[in-house]
């Protein structure tokens, strides 16, 4: 991720003012005001709000790819791994809630080509790191195999997103960590051969 640490600092502060503000509360004006900077000081690094917005998208897919990277052990079991990738997540969500709200806004996902390219790049970053844990799953007999592999990870994918987007509408009210930890097993308890 080609990021210069004035624009990381300036996607951060866009989160801050996210999660207080939503979607409508940023604005070029209110992130000059957060930073205490000028509103030329934040076109010098952003040409407009989207912009913003869709490097905050792809910062999530490349961190995303790189803590999924490091988190997972080949060696180690399907259920271990499974578990892995989606607490990370979720630890990751509990700590940066502000790119829930940026993946979850009404009202983005048709206003910009840019923002559906973004969440698109978040989503095949997360297959790309669930579907080996499922193909080999089914392959060592502790995942059934009456659904394809792509079909367990529309599935699960589905599940998850639908956590975040409650998550999400409830202000963040109830926590993740522990509901998602009983959707996992939930899921589990569905997949396991």
């Amino acid at each position: 991720m080609d990021l210069s640490e004035r624009q990381f600092e300036i996607i951060t502060a866009a989160g801050k003012l996210l999660t207080r503000s939503g979607v409508m509360g940023l604005t070029i004006k209110n992130l000059a005001k957060e930073m205490q900077f000028s509103e030329s000081a934040i076109y010098r690094h952003f040409s407009s709000k989207e912009e913003i917005i869709v490097s905050m998208l792809y910062y999530l897919a490349y961190d995303m790819d790189n803590r999924f990277t490091q988190a997972m052990n080949k060696s180690e079991d399907t259920e271990t791994r499974f578990l892995k990738l989606f607490r990370n997540q979720a630890a990751f969500f509990t700590e940066n809630p502000y790119f829930v709200i940026v993946v979850f806004s009404d009202g983005l996902l048709e206003e910009s080509e840019r923002i559906n390219k973004a969440i698109t790049k978040i989503m095949e970053t997360k297959i790309s790191h669930l579907m080996p844990i499922i193909v080999s799953g089914q392959k060592n007999g502790f995942l059934k195999t009456d659904l394809t592999p792509e079909e367990l990870v529309h599935i699960i994918m589905g599940t998850f997103r639908l956590l975040m987007y409650k998550w999400r509408i409830s202000n963040f009210e109830f926590n993740l960590k522990a509901r998602n930890d009983k959707m996992l097993q939930s899921l589990l308890t569905l997949i396991k051969k």
